[in-house]
């Protein structure tokens, strides 16, 4: 895509959805750090149903400290994997607590060294809680990104580095936002819903499908279940 290219692409986004947020539910920037922690490898509509009970009890870091790690895992046992991430949760609240004084640092680097938080996490955190414009590679932004030829790399790093390369403002705050949605609910993986995308002509993807109910086209060259075709 070009400069004027990638302009259009999220000045059409914005104009669908002037004001994007995280689909997961907080109430302050603790549980938004606890929330984006149980998201690994879960969706945003199974964590919000396991924490809306849990953050009305749990607010702050002591709180988390003093239900303690079996207490979370019986708020969290429908997630997958809780029992591994109730214990970075409780390891991280207690450090929050012991180094921080109870606050989430507003600091990348810092984030990471918490327990269970990575920097896919972490730039989700300095996003939504701190204003800062960061990109958050996800499943869906990895494949939009590779997929549309906004930002191409073999890693969600790699996609990263290019989103933060080529983001205009005013666009680089909500844009992790319009990436994640577009790809959850029109961009898709299976089957992408070209007909009904606001960006469709701009986007460098060969087998669109242009028609409700169509599948795409495998494009020449491209063996049918082979793993080219399934990526990404």
């Amino acid at each position: 895509m070009t400069k004027a290219d990638v302009f259009e692409f999220f000045r059409r986004l914005a104009e669908a959805n002037p004001s994007p947020e995280t689909e997961l539910e907080f109430g302050n920037t603790f549980q938004l750090l606890v929330a984006v922690v149980l998201s690994a490898q879960s969706t945003d509509v199974g964590v919000n149903k396991a924490t809306r009970a849990l953050f009305r009890v749990v607010k702050t870091p002591e709180q988390m400290v003093e239900l303690g790690e079996e207490g979370l895992k019986q708020h969290i046992k429908t997630i997958g994997l809780f029992n591994g991430k109730a214990k970075n949760v409780i390891a991280l609240s207690e450090i929050l607590v012991r180094d921080h004084g109870g606050e989430v640092p507003a600091d990348r680097d810092a984030l990471v060294e918490l327990p269970g938080v990575g920097r896919k996490t972490a730039n989700v955190v300095m996003n939504c809680a701190f204003g800062a414009e960061t990109f958050a590679v996800d499943t869906h932004i990895f494949r939009v990104g590779n997929r549309t030829g906004l930002a191409k790399g073999k890693t969600p790093l790699a996609v990263e580095k290019q989103l933060e390369k080529k983001v205009p403002q005013p666009f680089r705050v909500g844009a992790h936002h319009w990436l994640i949605l577009h790809g959850r609910y029109v961009c898709k993986a299976r089957t992408p819903e070209c007909w009904r995308c606001p960006v469709v002509d701009l986007c460098s993807f060969r087998a669109k499908v242009l028609e409700q109910g169509a599948r795409r086209a495998v494009p020449k060259g491209e063996r049918a279940g082979s793993k080219k075709e399934s990526m990404p």
